[in-house]
């Protein structure tokens, strides 16, 4: 169990009031110190890593290892920067995270994976740890890798694709997608990436890995900012059954419906822009 915690958000769409120079990107990363052990989780874009971990007063020459939480280029474009700054450095990932990925909708295609071979990442010091099942990768420090799809109303981005050089265009199952979990003295703290995997399906699977633990603050992107109103509502209603104490929405949250979950959940939601701090005991 982690004694302390203290989160700081890195990159996001946008900027919290605070020390002037931030810069907001479309992308997540945060910066987790437990008193022994300080992560990078995500590196966002790739655009403001290095300059909010300096206006903020986070050395990234201090982390201990990266995380990603899936191969998508909004959260693993600044990994080289890091890199650059740390030196060599374990990095917890699935082994998916280097599919070529697409975002097609009609016409609209674009390439949305990671921009790196692996190759060259490890040529600069990326030392690639899979993780595919739930795995402490520190005391009381977990990663959930593959979350299992047991809900029914959180199905797969649609416009998420994968190129089958025999079929064409697939759905990208994103199994790849997963969160960090850290046991507090106050209850469980989840960090999530974008919850491709479904913010339900994260909190069950985290629950049945950690049974008895409470759930206490989740924080990172929902992807619910493209959900329709049936899969929203169906989202809310399970919300309720784990008694969460606080939600911070981020990234791909979306605006909206970021509004609505403060409808909903009154003071227990906050948003969570660069320069966000969180930290146990809750503050």
């Amino acid at each position: 169990m982690a004694s302390k915690l203290e989160l700081t958000v890195i990159c996001e769409n946008s900027v919290s009031p605070g020390p002037p120079g931030l810069i907001g990107e479309h992308g997540w990363s945060c910066y987790v110190e437990t008193g022994l052990q300080r992560l990078l989780f995500d590196t966002g874009q790739g655009l403001g890593i290095l300059n909010n971990s300096l206006i903020l007063k986070k050395e990234l020459s201090s982390i201990n290892a990266i995380v990603l939480s899936h191969g998508h280029y909004d959260h693993t474009s600044g990994l080289p920067a890091v890199l650059r700054m740390s030196g060599p450095r374990e990095v917890y990932a699935h082994p998916d995270i280097f599919l070529p990925r697409y975002y097609k909708r009609d016409r609209d295609i674009r390439e949305i994976g990671l921009r790196y071979k692996r190759e060259y990442l490890e040529g600069i010091g990326a030392k690639f740890v899979e993780v595919k099942k739930f795995t402490e990768i520190y005391p009381g420090i977990f990663l959930t890798g593959e979350v299992p799809r047991v809900t029914t109303f959180e199905p797969p981005d649609p416009h998420m694709k994968l190129k089958d050089p025999e079929t064409g265009w697939i759905q990208d199952p994103l199994l790849d997608d997963l969160s960090m979990v850290i046991d507090t003295p106050e209850g469980l703290f989840v960090i999530l990436g974008c919850a491709h995997a479904g913010i339900i399906n994260i909190l069950t699977y985290v629950q049945e890995n950690l049974p008895g633990r409470p759930i206490h603050t989740v924080i990172g992107g929902t992807h619910l900012g493209l959900a329709d109103p049936a899969q929203f509502e169906d989202t809310l209603s399970a919300l309720g059954e784990f008694n969460i104490k606080r939600l911070g929405a981020a990234h791909c949250t979306g605006l909206k419906n970021g509004a609505r979950l403060y409808s909903a959940l009154g003071d227990r939601y906050f948003f969570a822009p660069v320069g966000t701090r969180v930290s146990v005991p809750f503050t």
